[in-house]
Protein backbone atom coordinates (compact mmCIF):
# COMPACT_ATOMS: atom_id res chain seq x y z
CA UNK A 1 0.00 0.00 0.00
CA UNK A 2 1.05 3.72 -0.69
CA UNK A 3 1.84 6.08 2.00
CA UNK A 4 -0.98 8.78 2.47
CA UNK A 5 1.43 11.08 0.15
CA UNK A 6 1.76 8.48 -2.41
CA UNK A 7 -1.76 7.96 -3.16
CA UNK A 8 -2.37 11.90 -2.78
CA UNK A 9 0.05 12.27 -5.46
CA UNK A 10 -1.73 9.16 -7.72
CA UNK A 11 -4.73 10.88 -7.22
CA UNK A 12 -3.73 14.32 -8.72
CA UNK A 13 -1.68 12.20 -11.73
CA UNK A 14 -5.49 10.39 -12.29
CA UNK A 15 -6.97 13.86 -11.98
CA UNK A 16 -4.85 15.24 -14.52
CA UNK A 17 -5.66 12.64 -17.39
CA UNK A 18 -8.80 14.52 -18.07
CA UNK A 19 -6.94 18.16 -17.58
CA UNK A 20 -4.40 20.27 -19.84
CA UNK A 21 -2.01 20.19 -17.21
CA UNK A 22 1.68 21.45 -18.10
CA UNK A 23 4.05 18.36 -18.94
CA UNK A 24 6.41 19.55 -16.79
CA UNK A 25 3.80 20.05 -13.85
CA UNK A 26 2.89 16.52 -14.13
CA UNK A 27 6.92 16.28 -14.08
CA UNK A 28 7.26 17.83 -10.80
CA UNK A 29 4.26 15.46 -9.67
CA UNK A 30 6.36 12.06 -10.92
CA UNK A 31 9.27 13.29 -9.32
CA UNK A 32 7.69 14.07 -5.99
CA UNK A 33 6.06 11.11 -6.25
CA UNK A 34 9.33 8.52 -6.65
CA UNK A 35 10.64 10.49 -3.48
CA UNK A 36 7.38 9.87 -1.43
CA UNK A 37 8.18 5.89 -2.38
CA UNK A 38 11.73 6.20 -1.53
CA UNK A 39 12.51 4.71 -5.14
CA UNK A 40 16.12 5.29 -6.30
CA UNK A 41 16.36 6.59 -10.00
CA UNK A 42 18.82 5.45 -12.84
CA UNK A 43 20.66 9.00 -13.71
CA UNK A 44 19.32 9.00 -17.18
CA UNK A 45 15.66 8.88 -16.10
CA UNK A 46 16.43 11.59 -12.85
CA UNK A 47 18.50 14.23 -15.39
CA UNK A 48 15.13 13.76 -17.89
CA UNK A 49 12.45 14.31 -15.45
CA UNK A 50 14.67 17.06 -13.70
CA UNK A 51 14.98 19.01 -16.91
CA UNK A 52 10.83 18.85 -17.50
CA UNK A 53 10.35 19.66 -13.89
CA UNK A 54 13.08 22.65 -13.62
CA UNK A 55 9.82 24.51 -15.81
CA UNK A 56 7.17 23.66 -13.69
CA UNK A 57 4.71 26.31 -12.56
CA UNK A 58 5.50 26.54 -8.80
CA UNK A 59 9.72 26.77 -9.58
CA UNK A 60 9.19 29.74 -12.03
CA UNK A 61 8.58 33.46 -10.75
CA UNK A 62 5.98 33.92 -12.22
CA UNK A 63 4.29 30.58 -11.14
CA UNK A 64 1.34 31.43 -13.63
CA UNK A 65 0.12 30.44 -17.12
CA UNK A 66 -2.43 32.08 -19.28
CA UNK A 67 -4.06 29.14 -20.87
CA UNK A 68 -6.81 27.04 -18.87
CA UNK A 69 -5.66 23.72 -17.45
CA UNK A 70 -9.13 22.04 -18.56
CA UNK A 71 -11.23 21.14 -21.89
CA UNK A 72 -13.41 23.50 -22.49
CA UNK A 73 -17.03 22.45 -20.69
CA UNK A 74 -20.20 22.94 -22.34
CA UNK A 75 -23.19 25.23 -19.84
CA UNK A 76 -25.43 22.94 -18.55
CA UNK A 77 -29.17 23.71 -18.40
CA UNK A 78 -28.63 24.93 -14.32
CA UNK A 79 -30.62 28.26 -15.02
CA UNK A 80 -33.61 26.36 -16.67
CA UNK A 81 -33.60 23.96 -14.24
CA UNK A 82 -34.22 26.35 -11.59
CA UNK A 83 -36.93 28.65 -13.90
CA UNK A 84 -38.83 25.05 -14.01
CA UNK A 85 -38.60 24.59 -10.18
CA UNK A 86 -40.07 27.52 -9.87
CA UNK A 87 -43.30 26.99 -12.42
CA UNK A 88 -43.60 23.57 -12.08
CA UNK A 89 -44.90 22.35 -8.27
CA UNK A 90 -43.87 18.60 -9.52
CA UNK A 91 -40.38 19.45 -10.18
CA UNK A 92 -38.57 18.59 -6.21
CA UNK A 93 -35.48 20.31 -5.67
CA UNK A 94 -32.84 20.32 -8.32
CA UNK A 95 -29.91 18.56 -6.96
CA UNK A 96 -26.29 20.06 -7.52
CA UNK A 97 -24.94 19.22 -10.91
CA UNK A 98 -28.05 18.00 -12.64
CA UNK A 99 -27.59 20.31 -14.75
CA UNK A 100 -24.96 19.05 -16.67
CA UNK A 101 -27.12 15.40 -16.26
CA UNK A 102 -28.78 14.96 -19.84
CA UNK A 103 -30.41 12.08 -17.54
CA UNK A 104 -31.99 14.20 -14.79
CA UNK A 105 -32.68 17.26 -17.70
CA UNK A 106 -34.88 14.69 -19.41
CA UNK A 107 -36.29 13.05 -16.22
CA UNK A 108 -37.77 16.97 -15.22
CA UNK A 109 -39.01 17.95 -18.60
CA UNK A 110 -41.29 14.73 -18.56
CA UNK A 111 -42.37 15.14 -15.26
CA UNK A 112 -43.33 19.15 -15.86
CA UNK A 113 -44.93 18.25 -19.33
CA UNK A 114 -47.09 15.85 -17.38
CA UNK A 115 -48.55 18.85 -15.16
CA UNK A 116 -49.33 20.99 -18.49
CA UNK A 117 -50.39 17.11 -19.91
CA UNK A 118 -47.41 17.74 -22.25
CA UNK A 119 -45.49 14.56 -24.06
CA UNK A 120 -41.72 14.65 -24.34
CA UNK A 121 -41.03 16.07 -28.33
CA UNK A 122 -44.19 17.92 -28.67
CA UNK A 123 -43.18 21.17 -29.48
CA UNK A 124 -44.84 22.83 -32.46
CA UNK A 125 -46.28 25.86 -31.24
CA UNK A 126 -48.94 25.93 -33.55
CA UNK A 127 -50.16 22.12 -33.21
CA UNK A 128 -49.11 20.58 -30.27
CA UNK A 129 -50.16 23.54 -27.50
CA UNK A 130 -53.63 22.67 -25.70
CA UNK A 131 -56.64 25.39 -26.12
CA UNK A 132 -58.93 26.41 -23.59
CA UNK A 133 -61.10 23.57 -23.83
CA UNK A 134 -58.71 20.95 -23.82
CA UNK A 135 -56.90 22.34 -21.11
CA UNK A 136 -60.28 21.82 -19.04
CA UNK A 137 -60.80 18.99 -20.58
CA UNK A 138 -57.44 17.71 -19.47
CA UNK A 139 -58.17 19.32 -15.88
CA UNK A 140 -56.17 22.04 -16.10
CA UNK A 141 -58.22 24.83 -17.01
CA UNK A 142 -57.76 26.98 -13.73
CA UNK A 143 -54.22 27.38 -16.22
CA UNK A 144 -54.33 30.60 -18.10
CA UNK A 145 -53.49 30.83 -21.98
CA UNK A 146 -50.39 32.80 -20.81
CA UNK A 147 -49.39 30.62 -18.15
CA UNK A 148 -49.74 27.81 -20.19
CA UNK A 149 -47.90 28.89 -22.91
CA UNK A 150 -45.16 30.41 -20.19
CA UNK A 151 -45.02 26.74 -19.45
CA UNK A 152 -45.09 25.00 -22.81
CA UNK A 153 -42.12 27.64 -24.15
CA UNK A 154 -39.76 26.34 -21.17
CA UNK A 155 -40.31 22.86 -21.51
CA UNK A 156 -39.78 23.42 -25.71
CA UNK A 157 -37.01 25.50 -24.93
CA UNK A 158 -35.25 22.78 -22.56
CA UNK A 159 -35.42 20.03 -24.88
CA UNK A 160 -33.52 21.97 -27.47
CA UNK A 161 -31.05 22.69 -24.90
CA UNK A 162 -30.73 18.92 -23.94
CA UNK A 163 -30.24 17.96 -27.39
CA UNK A 164 -27.54 20.84 -27.49
CA UNK A 165 -26.11 19.61 -24.46
CA UNK A 166 -26.05 16.40 -25.62
CA UNK A 167 -23.97 17.27 -28.69
CA UNK A 168 -20.95 19.71 -26.42
CA UNK A 169 -20.73 16.79 -24.34
CA UNK A 170 -20.23 14.24 -26.99
CA UNK A 171 -17.76 16.88 -28.66
CA UNK A 172 -16.09 17.43 -25.65
CA UNK A 173 -15.59 13.55 -25.13
CA UNK A 174 -14.16 13.31 -28.81
CA UNK A 175 -11.98 15.84 -28.22
CA UNK A 176 -10.37 14.43 -25.11
CA UNK A 177 -9.78 10.87 -26.58
CA UNK A 178 -8.79 12.68 -29.89
CA UNK A 179 -5.69 13.86 -27.63
CA UNK A 180 -5.00 11.42 -24.70
CA UNK A 181 -7.03 8.28 -26.10
CA UNK A 182 -8.36 6.79 -23.24
CA UNK A 183 -6.38 7.82 -20.76
CA UNK A 184 -9.54 9.90 -19.11
CA UNK A 185 -12.07 6.73 -18.85
CA UNK A 186 -9.09 4.45 -16.44
CA UNK A 187 -10.75 3.93 -13.08
CA UNK A 188 -8.33 5.18 -10.20
CA UNK A 189 -7.68 1.73 -8.92
CA UNK A 190 -6.27 0.34 -12.58
CA UNK A 191 -4.25 3.61 -13.26
CA UNK A 192 -2.58 3.36 -9.35
CA UNK A 193 -2.25 -0.08 -9.68
CA UNK A 194 1.68 0.24 -11.02
CA UNK A 195 2.88 3.67 -9.70
CA UNK A 196 5.45 3.42 -12.68
CA UNK A 197 2.94 2.73 -15.02
CA UNK A 198 0.83 5.68 -13.79
CA UNK A 199 4.33 7.89 -13.96
CA UNK A 200 4.33 6.82 -17.90
CA UNK A 201 0.80 7.03 -18.08
CA UNK A 202 0.29 10.43 -16.71
CA UNK A 203 2.91 12.32 -18.61
CA UNK A 204 2.45 11.00 -21.95
CA UNK A 205 -1.31 12.35 -21.58
CA UNK A 206 -0.04 15.83 -20.57
CA UNK A 207 2.21 15.70 -23.63
CA UNK A 208 -0.98 14.47 -26.00
CA UNK A 209 -2.87 17.15 -24.63
CA UNK A 210 -0.66 20.02 -25.51
CA UNK A 211 -2.37 22.53 -27.81
CA UNK A 212 -1.61 22.64 -31.49
CA UNK A 213 0.56 25.60 -32.38
CA UNK A 214 -0.02 27.85 -35.43
CA UNK A 215 2.68 26.78 -37.63
CA UNK A 216 3.22 25.31 -41.31
CA UNK A 217 5.23 22.74 -40.15
CA UNK A 218 4.77 19.67 -37.64
CA UNK A 219 3.31 19.38 -34.46
CA UNK A 220 5.42 18.56 -31.81
CA UNK A 221 5.07 14.61 -30.61
CA UNK A 222 3.96 13.65 -27.30
CA UNK A 223 7.07 10.85 -27.26
CA UNK A 224 9.34 12.89 -26.06
CA UNK A 225 12.83 11.97 -24.36
CA UNK A 226 10.99 11.98 -20.80
CA UNK A 227 8.39 9.67 -21.34
CA UNK A 228 11.08 7.30 -22.90
CA UNK A 229 12.84 7.17 -19.64
CA UNK A 230 10.12 6.61 -17.78
CA UNK A 231 9.01 4.07 -20.70
CA UNK A 232 12.73 2.54 -20.11
CA UNK A 233 11.82 1.83 -16.55
CA UNK A 234 8.26 -0.33 -17.52
CA UNK A 235 10.58 -2.13 -20.20
CA UNK A 236 13.06 -3.50 -17.14
CA UNK A 237 10.08 -4.22 -15.20
CA UNK A 238 7.72 -6.33 -17.13
CA UNK A 239 6.30 -8.41 -14.65
CA UNK A 240 5.43 -5.41 -12.39
CA UNK A 241 3.72 -3.19 -15.54
CA UNK A 242 0.49 -2.89 -15.84
CA UNK A 243 0.69 -2.96 -19.41
CA UNK A 244 -2.99 -3.34 -20.09
CA UNK A 245 -3.48 0.63 -18.29
CA UNK A 246 -0.53 1.31 -20.47
CA UNK A 247 -1.68 0.07 -23.71
CA UNK A 248 -4.24 2.49 -23.16
CA UNK A 249 -2.74 5.52 -24.18
CA UNK A 250 0.03 4.07 -26.03
CA UNK A 251 -0.94 0.86 -28.51
CA UNK A 252 2.65 0.02 -29.71
CA UNK A 253 3.38 -3.38 -30.64
CA UNK A 254 5.68 -3.79 -27.80
CA UNK A 255 3.04 -2.99 -25.07
CA UNK A 256 -0.08 -4.81 -26.98
CA UNK A 257 2.44 -7.88 -27.11
CA UNK A 258 2.02 -8.06 -23.18
CA UNK A 259 -1.48 -8.07 -22.87
CA UNK A 260 -3.71 -11.20 -23.13
CA UNK A 261 -6.57 -11.60 -26.25
CA UNK A 262 -9.23 -11.20 -23.93
CA UNK A 263 -7.48 -7.65 -22.89
CA UNK A 264 -6.82 -6.93 -26.98
CA UNK A 265 -10.69 -7.66 -27.70
CA UNK A 266 -11.95 -5.50 -24.92
CA UNK A 267 -9.53 -2.44 -25.92
CA UNK A 268 -10.92 -3.18 -29.60
CA UNK A 269 -14.84 -3.38 -28.53
CA UNK A 270 -14.07 -0.44 -27.45
CA UNK A 271 -12.55 1.24 -30.07
CA UNK A 272 -14.83 0.17 -32.66
CA UNK A 273 -17.67 2.06 -31.11
CA UNK A 274 -15.71 5.16 -30.55
CA UNK A 275 -14.64 4.92 -34.24
CA UNK A 276 -18.55 4.79 -35.43
CA UNK A 277 -19.63 7.54 -32.89
CA UNK A 278 -16.72 9.67 -34.07
CA UNK A 279 -17.97 8.82 -37.89
CA UNK A 280 -21.62 9.93 -36.93
CA UNK A 281 -19.93 13.39 -35.78
CA UNK A 282 -17.91 13.82 -38.85
CA UNK A 283 -20.58 13.09 -41.45
CA UNK A 284 -22.81 15.37 -39.55
CA UNK A 285 -20.19 18.11 -39.97
CA UNK A 286 -19.94 17.27 -43.45
CA UNK A 287 -23.32 17.38 -44.40
CA UNK A 288 -23.89 20.80 -42.74
CA UNK A 289 -21.18 22.32 -44.80
CA UNK A 290 -19.14 22.89 -47.97
CA UNK A 291 -16.03 20.40 -47.76
CA UNK A 292 -14.36 20.20 -51.01
CA UNK A 293 -12.40 16.83 -50.66
CA UNK A 294 -9.46 17.73 -52.80
CA UNK A 295 -7.91 21.36 -51.34
CA UNK A 296 -9.84 20.52 -47.56
CA UNK A 297 -9.33 24.31 -47.07
CA UNK A 298 -12.23 25.98 -44.71
CA UNK A 299 -14.63 27.91 -46.71
CA UNK A 300 -17.03 30.10 -44.84
CA UNK A 301 -20.03 28.60 -42.99
CA UNK A 302 -17.70 25.16 -42.67
CA UNK A 303 -18.15 23.84 -38.70
CA UNK A 304 -14.03 23.43 -39.22
CA UNK A 305 -14.01 23.09 -35.11
CA UNK A 306 -16.25 20.16 -35.20
CA UNK A 307 -14.48 18.40 -38.13
CA UNK A 308 -10.64 18.88 -36.81
CA UNK A 309 -11.65 17.64 -33.22
CA UNK A 310 -13.34 14.70 -35.00
CA UNK A 311 -10.67 13.85 -37.61
CA UNK A 312 -7.93 14.11 -34.93
CA UNK A 313 -9.96 11.81 -32.91
CA UNK A 314 -10.91 9.83 -35.92
CA UNK A 315 -7.00 9.92 -36.00
CA UNK A 316 -6.23 8.16 -32.61
CA UNK A 317 -8.55 5.31 -32.70
CA UNK A 318 -8.03 4.55 -36.04
CA UNK A 319 -4.32 3.83 -35.05
CA UNK A 320 -5.44 2.35 -31.99
CA UNK A 321 -7.92 0.03 -33.75
CA UNK A 322 -5.28 -1.26 -36.54
CA UNK A 323 -2.79 -1.97 -33.95
CA UNK A 324 -4.98 -3.87 -32.38
CA UNK A 325 -6.06 -5.61 -34.96
CA UNK A 326 -2.61 -6.36 -36.22
CA UNK A 327 -1.60 -7.96 -32.82
CA UNK A 328 -5.10 -9.99 -32.93
CA UNK A 329 -3.81 -11.37 -35.96
CA UNK A 330 -7.14 -10.18 -38.11
CA UNK A 331 -5.65 -8.93 -40.90
CA UNK A 332 -8.21 -10.46 -43.18
CA UNK A 333 -10.60 -8.02 -41.93
CA UNK A 334 -8.03 -5.12 -43.02
CA UNK A 335 -7.97 -6.66 -45.99
CA UNK A 336 -11.77 -6.20 -46.51
CA UNK A 337 -12.62 -3.04 -44.43
CA UNK A 338 -9.78 -0.37 -44.49
CA UNK A 339 -11.20 3.29 -43.82
CA UNK A 340 -9.05 6.16 -44.73
CA UNK A 341 -7.42 8.66 -42.37
CA UNK A 342 -9.25 11.92 -42.31
CA UNK A 343 -7.11 15.09 -42.98
CA UNK A 344 -8.33 18.42 -41.00
CA UNK A 345 -9.37 21.43 -42.65
CA UNK A 346 -7.12 24.18 -42.95
CA UNK A 347 -7.24 27.54 -43.06
CA UNK A 348 -7.03 29.80 -45.98
CA UNK A 349 -3.82 31.98 -44.94
CA UNK A 350 -1.69 28.51 -43.53
CA UNK A 351 -2.62 26.82 -47.06
CA UNK A 352 -0.94 30.22 -48.53
CA UNK A 353 1.69 30.01 -45.94
CA UNK A 354 2.60 26.50 -46.77
CA UNK A 355 2.49 27.80 -50.06
CA UNK A 356 4.71 30.64 -49.76
CA UNK A 357 7.23 28.78 -48.02
CA UNK A 358 7.82 26.23 -50.83
CA UNK A 359 4.97 23.52 -49.71
CA UNK A 360 1.67 22.37 -51.13
CA UNK A 361 -0.94 20.60 -50.09
CA UNK A 362 -0.25 17.37 -48.37
CA UNK A 363 -0.18 14.10 -50.21
CA UNK A 364 -2.70 12.55 -48.32
CA UNK A 365 -5.00 14.52 -48.76
CA UNK A 366 -5.67 13.09 -52.61
CA UNK A 367 -5.57 10.03 -51.36
CA UNK A 368 -8.22 10.96 -48.85
CA UNK A 369 -10.29 12.49 -51.62
CA UNK A 370 -9.95 9.36 -53.89
CA UNK A 371 -11.55 6.75 -50.79
CA UNK A 372 -15.25 6.40 -49.65
CA UNK A 373 -16.13 8.67 -46.53
CA UNK A 374 -14.82 7.00 -43.58
CA UNK A 375 -19.11 7.23 -42.64
CA UNK A 376 -20.21 5.04 -45.53
CA UNK A 377 -17.36 2.31 -45.04
CA UNK A 378 -18.38 1.80 -41.67
CA UNK A 379 -22.16 1.65 -42.25
CA UNK A 380 -21.00 -0.78 -45.28
CA UNK A 381 -22.73 1.48 -48.11
CA UNK A 382 -19.14 1.08 -49.95
CA UNK A 383 -16.50 -1.18 -50.32
CA UNK A 384 -13.10 -0.03 -49.01
CA UNK A 385 -10.59 -2.90 -49.23
CA UNK A 386 -6.82 -2.53 -48.07
CA UNK A 387 -6.33 -3.14 -51.75
CA UNK A 388 -8.25 0.32 -52.97
CA UNK A 389 -5.65 2.03 -50.57
CA UNK A 390 -2.57 0.62 -51.70
CA UNK A 391 -4.25 2.12 -55.24
CA UNK A 392 -4.25 5.16 -54.04
CA UNK A 393 -1.36 5.54 -52.31
CA UNK A 394 0.07 4.48 -55.13
CA UNK A 395 -1.31 7.11 -57.78
CA UNK A 396 -0.38 9.99 -55.46
CA UNK A 397 3.88 8.35 -54.45
CA UNK A 398 2.38 7.76 -50.57
CA UNK A 399 3.89 5.08 -48.72
CA UNK A 400 0.95 2.92 -48.03
CA UNK A 401 2.47 1.34 -44.61
CA UNK A 402 5.14 3.92 -43.37
CA UNK A 403 2.17 6.44 -44.26
CA UNK A 404 -0.09 4.59 -42.00
CA UNK A 405 -2.71 4.07 -44.26
CA UNK A 406 -2.62 -0.06 -44.34
CA UNK A 407 -0.70 -0.41 -41.19
CA UNK A 408 -0.28 1.09 -37.89
CA UNK A 409 2.45 3.48 -37.44
CA UNK A 410 6.15 2.36 -37.02
CA UNK A 411 7.31 3.48 -33.23
CA UNK A 412 7.79 6.94 -33.23
CA UNK A 413 11.44 7.78 -32.08
CA UNK A 414 11.45 10.24 -28.76
CA UNK A 415 11.93 14.05 -29.52
CA UNK A 416 13.87 16.16 -27.28
CA UNK A 417 11.77 17.93 -24.50
CA UNK A 418 10.75 21.03 -25.50
CA UNK A 419 9.16 23.25 -23.11
CA UNK A 420 5.59 24.24 -22.94
CA UNK A 421 4.78 27.44 -24.82
CA UNK A 422 2.20 30.24 -23.75
CA UNK A 423 -0.10 30.64 -26.41
CA UNK A 424 -2.86 32.87 -27.72
CA UNK A 425 -5.14 31.45 -30.53
CA UNK A 426 -2.54 28.66 -31.06
CA UNK A 427 0.40 31.71 -31.88
CA UNK A 428 3.01 30.84 -29.03
CA UNK A 429 4.04 33.71 -26.97
CA UNK A 430 7.03 33.84 -24.63
CA UNK A 431 5.87 35.45 -21.53
CA UNK A 432 2.38 34.12 -19.65
CA UNK A 433 1.65 37.88 -18.39
CA UNK A 434 2.13 39.05 -22.30
CA UNK A 435 -0.07 36.43 -23.15
CA UNK A 436 -3.07 37.48 -20.76
CA UNK A 437 -2.69 40.88 -22.66
CA UNK A 438 -2.80 39.54 -26.28
CA UNK A 439 -5.67 37.72 -25.59
CA UNK A 440 -7.68 40.42 -23.64
CA UNK A 441 -6.65 43.03 -26.64
CA UNK A 442 -7.82 40.13 -29.16
CA UNK A 443 -4.20 40.18 -30.94
CA UNK A 444 -4.25 37.31 -33.48
CA UNK A 445 -7.75 36.29 -33.60
CA UNK A 446 -9.20 37.78 -36.73
CA UNK A 447 -7.73 38.17 -40.30
CA UNK A 448 -4.00 39.01 -40.54
CA UNK A 449 -3.19 35.88 -38.44
CA UNK A 450 -0.79 34.25 -40.47
CA UNK A 451 1.21 37.70 -40.39
CA UNK A 452 1.26 38.24 -36.77
CA UNK A 453 2.58 34.54 -36.43
CA UNK A 454 5.29 35.09 -38.40
CA UNK A 455 6.16 38.08 -36.56
CA UNK A 456 5.67 36.79 -32.77
CA UNK A 457 6.77 33.10 -33.03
Amino acid sequence: MPSPHAEQLLRELHASLGLRKRPEDIAQLIQDLFAARNVALDPATADALEKAAEHSLHKLWHGYTSMLEDFARPVGAQRQLARAGALFASVPPIPEGAGDDPAEIEAVIRRAGEEIHRQYGENDFGLDRLNRAERAEAGIGEVSKRQYNKRFRLLRRMEAKLARLVHEQCRREVTMTGKGALAHDLPFELFAADPDSAAFIAYLTARANMRSIFTNGKQRRPYDEVADALFRRLRAAPEHTDWYAVAHVHATAEVLGHLSDQELTQLLVRWNGFLRTVADLLEDAWNRSRIEPASMIVRRGDDSSTWNQAAQAWSTARAHWFALMTELGREEILNRVCPGKVPRLMAADVAYWHRRSGGGLHPDTYVWADLPRPWEVLRGEKECPRSLVEAACARHGVDPVAGGWTAPRPTAEAVRFSRTPELVHGVAVVDPLMASALRSAGVFSGQGKRAAAEEWL
